[in-house]
């Protein structure tokens, strides 16, 4: 199993984005691109209104905390959980961790805001589920589901940590770090969802669309 030292981590964040489209991740973390459209300021906003690390809130039996510290070393990830959601243990179960300011043990459920909807694939989830198991390793516990907050249908979407999402967590984990030592971004291949990407401009993707109408085009003529 490969050990990263922490001058190697790479941000859990970039998991998203790296589902998402290879290339954007390596824009944004290997070249350091980045621009600004609707859903990335409609996002920040959001994360705005959610990010407090100070902030800890009780309801009976129940903590949240905010903006929580992570990191795998296994993984090789660093980065920030939303919400931890603590329920409070009915027995000293080993399932569980200890909280300072709150005297007993507690189950942990990570929760993550996005300001759109629930995807067809694993591009949320793989993030959510990499959050898990940077708690896993930090705490020595199981932990078997999560939650999305997601605001624009204002409810959670749970999600299960199956070993087949785990599978891929390791997957793209270790396809990241392998790109992101060589410093090679990944090329580009047009997408239906390029439209909505805020380094559309700096993709380059629209040639490369405009290119294969062309060929396409030329091969057609050929053709007939």
């Amino acid at each position: 199993m490969a050990y990263y030292e922490d001058d190697d981590l790479l941000m859990l964040s970039g998991i998203q984005h790296f589902a998402f489209c290879p290339r954007q991740w390596g824009l944004i973390h290997i070249e350091q691109q980045w621009e600004e459209n609707h859903l990335t300021v409609e996002g920040r906003w959001l994360h705005r209104k959610v990010d407090n690390p100070h902030a800890m809130e009780r309801n009976k039996n129940v903590v949240h905390l905010r903006s929580v510290a992570l990191v795998s070393h296994e993984l090789g990830f660093s980065g920030i959980a939303d919400l931890l959601e603590l329920t409070a243990a009915q027995s000293q179960d080993n399932n569980t961790i200890e909280v300072p300011k709150f005297p007993g043990r507690w189950t942990v459920y990570p929760i993550e805001y996005k300001h759109g909807r629930p995807k067809i694939n694993e591009v949320d989830e793989v993030q959510l589920c990499a959050q898990a198991m940077c708690l896993e390793e930090m705490y020595q516990i199981d932990i078997q589901e999560g939650a999305f907050f997601y605001e624009s249908i204002r409810r959670r979407f749970p999600v299960v940590f199956t070993i087949e999402l785990r599978e891929q967590v390791k997957h793209y984990s270790a396809m990241m770090h392998e790109i992101f030592d060589a410093g090679i971004t990944p090329q580009a291949e047009y997408h239906s969802y390029c439209r909505s990407c805020s380094l559309n401009d700096k993709c380059f993707v629209n040639s490369l669309k405009r290119a294969t109408s062309v060929n396409h085009y030329l091969k057609q003529i050929d053709e007939e």
